[in-house]
């Protein structure tokens, strides 16, 4: 019996789907999708390589930046291959294990981009507090310790949700409505009593995503507190306006997650369309943007840009 159950086991496949299209619309989603992973990795190679080579820009915003791009980086590399592959080939099959790698690595990936962003709030709000300080505050060991404590937590959070989808069975249709791995859509072709992983899967979102997005908030409370007791209009704005890139991104990260939560947990069955627009735009639209928009609004990162590029 268990030498059936181990045969049934390591012969689980999944199906991964792409959009519903027709006629030319799937040769414009492919190549939407191959551009989008092209600028991405070289906009984000650019940010990495601007950063490494430009001894003025050796500082704790930049460096926080460069771990920004290094997660973006990763889950393009998790994803993007499996779903080109998927738009240009058809390859849709992807065995269990593969599967629950790919997913390990997108909730690791994502969570590590929570704590950069956290930790990058942070740094904004010693920068206005205390800008004096502000580069012996945050010196490159402590930010090593930082981008370390990030990468241990959202590895120790995220490792158990494997094992535990590994020891289930799985008996239906096994076709997944994304062109990617997740927790939340393996789980759920499961024939077992899943009881204990949407226990943890509650744990784990409000423990990143909820810690973090809390951290964040009473941030800016305090980084507003500060603005706010300066005299000048125009200094308050200029201040401000130091902020304006990482509200962006936090902008990016969030609104898809948070609204992809909420039609998960309310409407549950409903708008699948909307569900797998949100989950690609929650997974490749930050990867994308994040270096369009620190390049444009940091006046620094982008004459760096310009004159290497010149040179």
């Amino acid at each position: 019996m268990s030498a059936v159950n181990d045969t049934k086991f390591k012969s689980v496949i999944f199906l991964l789907t792409r959009l519903p299209s027709h006629g030319d619309a799937h040769l414009w989603i492919s190549v939407s999708f191959c551009f989008m992973y092209v600028i991405s990795i070289v906009g984000n190679s650019v940010i990495l390589f601007i950063i490494k080579i430009d001894s003025s820009l050796h500082e704790p915003m930049y460096i926080f930046l460069s771990m920004l791009a290094v997660t973006d980086l990763g889950i393009l590399i998790t994803t993007m291959p499996r779903i080109l592959g998927i738009y240009l080939f058809n390859s849709r099959e992807i065995s269990l294990n593969a599967c629950l790698a790919q997913l390990f690595f997108i909730h690791v990936l994502h969570c590590i981009e929570s704590s950069v962003l956290l930790l990058m709030a942070f740094d904004r709000f010693v920068a206005i507090y205390n800008p004096l300080r502000y580069t012996s505050i945050l010196t490159l060991p402590r930010i090593a310790k930082m981008g370390l404590v990030a990468v241990l937590r959202a590895t120790v959070i995220i490792l158990p949700l494997p094992f535990l989808l590994k020891r289930f069975h799985y008996c239906r249709a096994n076709v997944l409505s994304h062109s990617y791995c997740v927790h939340r859509e393996v789980m759920n072709m499961a024939c077992s009593d899943i009881t204990v992983n949407i226990i943890y899967r509650l744990f784990t979102k409000l423990f990143q995503m909820g810690l973090d997005s809390l951290l964040i908030f009473l941030s800016y409370v305090m980084i507003l507190k500060t603005v706010l007791s300066i005299g000048s209009h125009e200094e308050c704005l200029r201040v401000l306006n130091t902020c304006f890139s990482h509200l962006c991104a936090l902008l990016l990260f969030y609104t898809p997650e948070i609204s992809l939560s909420v039609i998960q947990s309310f409407e549950k069955g409903s708008l699948p369309l909307l569900q797998i627009v949100l989950g690609y735009i929650s997974l490749l639209l930050p990867p994308l943007m994040n270096p369009i928009v620190y390049s444009v609004k940091s006046k620094h990162l982008r004459e760096s840009i310009i004159r290497v590029f010149i040179k």
